[in-house]
């Protein structure tokens, strides 16, 4: 929605309140203004989810931890599939980071806006604050989990690399991807709830439909490219490039994974803004 002034020549002010207009449909301005209810949405977000619980931020660190443990026992020792040159501890942990930030923010995603019905109902404000202030809670996630395996590299003497250095550009693309999807999700979800029921069973195949507990190289020359259609296969491979210090950055799927990030996101806002109108009619 875009809210505009005018005046009349008595000097009359008057408020009107229309649909935003424009392909992509964002008013950029209008989010800066509500910078404040994003950082408050965002921290209320983080607060909420460690409530009354005993661990606390503790669970960030023990859930790769454990997943990782997990695939290097039932992939690394018993089904043998390759993890380069590294422990396959760490080759599973350097994917499960990016990873956690694109399912945990589809999921926190896909229920903001039902979650928050009250608040829509009652109160105007850009509606899109409430999906992506939920998927960008999860980035401090990333960085405790992050300290955790740079520690790790540590105990298995990997030595740090320059490499280091695009992570905070492979986290933007990252959090591009997951809040375009996210927008899709929690648009439909308020006239659909299946796509809150469906989406843990369609992130189960979309895990296994990456290679997050495999390597990509066992995917065959001829089958790459349209493998890497899956924009998660170019960010888990440039994150463990980045993390593991590899010497061939992953141009194929990651220039791959490039666009198709951005056209999840231009197509999620754009549909987002278009049913906003009747989220408060619905929901």
């Amino acid at each position: 929605m875009e809210i505009s002034e005018s005046s009349t020549n008595n000097k009359k002010f008057h408020l009107r309140i229309e649909p935003s207009k424009g392909w992509l449909s964002i008013n950029f301005k209008e989010l800066w203004r509500y910078r404040d209810l994003f950082r408050i949405m965002t921290e209320r977000d983080i607060r909420l989810r460690y409530k009354q619980t005993a661990l606390g931020v503790t669970w960030v660190i023990l859930q790769p931890l454990i997943t990782s443990a997990l695939f290097a026992i039932i992939f690394g020792r018993l089904a043998k599939l390759p993890s380069g040159d590294v422990a396959y501890e760490l080759f599973a942990f350097a994917g499960m980071l990016p990873w956690n930030i694109f399912s945990q923010s589809m999921q926190r995603a896909s229920q903001s806006l039902v979650k928050d019905a009250g608040l829509i109902n009652k109160v105007y404000f850009p509606r899109i604050i409430l999906p992506i202030s939920s998927s960008f809670s999860t980035v401090l996630d990333f960085f405790v989990s992050g300290a955790v395996f740079l520690l790790l590299l540590i105990l298995y003497k990997i030595p740090f690399t320059y490499n280091l250095l695009a992570i905070p550009l492979l986290l933007i693309m990252c959090l591009i991807t997951s809040v375009g999807v996210g927008l899709w999700i929690s648009a439909f979800s308020v006239f659909y709830r299946d796509f809150i029921y469906a989406l843990p069973f369609v992130i189960q195949l979309w895990m296994y439909a990456s290679p997050l507990a495999y390597s990509i190289d066992l995917i065959p020359p001829e089958w790459l490219w349209l493998y890497s259609l899956n924009p998660i296969t170019g960010i888990l491979e440039s994150f463990r490039w980045a993390l593991l210090g590899g010497e061939e950055f992953p141009w194929l799927s990651a220039g791959m994974a490039l666009p198709i990030s951005f056209l999840l996101f231009f197509t999620g806002s754009y549909i987002f803004k278009r049913l906003e109108r009747r989220f408060a009619d619905v929901i």
